[in-house]
């Protein structure tokens, strides 16, 4: 789960990491009394609030001398969709902006604890890159990138802070809050189940402080259930309603680019029918697992949703049942196309427990479906059916 910047500014002041101030608003006409209220004189910046980062190359985040160039700023980003390099051509509406003070900048960091799985252990990284995005510093000067592994059951201790620092060569005055931070930033990436905790760029101040210029933070969804408090964060505007409605049927969806719906019960099946309709020349349009343990009513909404995307232009069932038997795989097709109707090819391949009973219910449903036992004879011809050679 993501939050925006002035979210997760939220969460680290409750932590005790320096932020500046700041005012919130969803309409250009509230900018100018936002700016106001932070202080009568300037400068102010005028910050885009989406799940994306690009943001300031991107134009979303602006430098503002005057309380007119506040307005018009405000205006400008509200009124078009922001396009970076993670939001992809058609780019993200802006709902809100984040108002805030300016401060002078004598250095620009980079620090953030990540989750690593070989070691099972956080990552602490900080560089003196900061301001740029950390795979590019990666990718071209991996040396400047410092790294502590932390035991999240020992948490932080003041040792990880002090051999950054050192690493960093900060000004000896710098040491200790800069270890403060280190802890601060650890301690909320475990108290929070947290998958990443980044301040990029972390700027020290013309007058020595240490300040969290931008501020991410995303949280383990499997770690949900026990933050309650950080579901008030969800922003349903940032997220596209096919990955809601998958949400709340609790199926494994992720949207991609091709044309090619696919419908997999098994996670590992599901990345070898993609594979096998790229290498039969075709886009899978999507990853959906509908579990081992799939109803009725779980399948029969899985089929509406990748109907509902216009983009998908032919539809491969790959079920090999066990738990989820075929006969309830076949029954909810058959519910799906009942209530919204099927205009696109569909191929359906099932194996395993009750696959006769389930095939009898498709065949006997009228459906024009193109029916395979085989595996890679099924991603064939859902690829030749999208192409209209079928």
């Amino acid at each position: 789960m993501k939050i925006h910047e002035y979210q997760a500014k939220t969460l680290f002041r409750e932590y005790g990491i320096p932020t500046l101030r700041g005012e919130v608003i969803s309409d250009a006409s509230q900018a100018v009394a936002a700016a106001k209220k932070i202080g009568d004189r300037g400068p102010w910046v005028v910050k885009a609030q989406i799940h994306a980062g690009g943001r300031g190359k991107g134009g979303g985040i602006k430098l503002c001398r005057t309380l007119d160039e506040v307005k018009i700023n405000a205006t400008t980003i509200l009124s078009k969709s922001l396009v970076t390099l993670q939001t992809g051509s058609y780019g993200k509406k802006v709902h809100f902006l984040l108002v805030e003070e300016s401060c002078e900048i004598e250095t620009e960091l980079y620090l953030a604890a990540v989750l690593d799985r070989a070691s099972a252990s956080i990552v602490v990284m900080t560089s003196r890159e900061g301001g740029v995005e950390i795979e590019e510093v990666a990718q071209k000067h991996p040396e400047k990138i410092l790294k502590v592994h932390v035991d999240p059951s020992l948490k932080s201790f003041p040792y990880h802070g002090r051999s950054l620092s050192y690493g960093l060569s900060l000004d000896v005055k710098l040491h200790r809050p800069f270890s403060e931070l280190v802890s601060s930033i650890v301690r909320l990436f475990v108290e929070k189940d947290c998958s990443l905790v980044e301040i990029n760029p972390l700027v020290i101040t013309k007058s020595g402080g240490l300040i969290a210029l931008d501020a991410k933070v995303n949280f383990d969804d499997n770690g949900l259930f026990r933050q309650k408090g950080i579901m008030k964060f969800a922003d349903p505007l940032e997220e596209d309603p096919i990955d809601l409605e998958a949400a709340k049927w609790n199926l494994n969806y992720i949207h991609l680019d091709g044309n090619i719906g696919c419908m997999v019960n098994g996670a590992g099946l599901a990345m070898a029918t993609m594979d096998a309709i790229k290498l039969y020349g075709g886009e899978p349009a999507n990853f959906l697992d509908v579990g081992g343990g799939a109803s009725t009513d779980m399948v029969r909404e899985a089929f509406k949703i990748l109907v509902s995307d216009s983009k998908v232009k032919g539809i491969l069932v790959n079920i090999f049942g066990g738990i989820l038997k075929c006969d309830v795989l076949a029954k909810g097709i058959v519910e799906a196309v009942g209530q919204v109707g099927l205009k696109i090819p569909l191929v359906v391949r099932l194996e395993g427990t009750h696959v006769e009973e389930g095939r009898r219910i498709l065949q006997d449903s009228g459906m024009n479906i193109h029916a395979t036992s085989e595996m890679g004879e099924a991603a064939q011809m859902a690829v030749t059916s999208v192409k209209g050679k079928f």
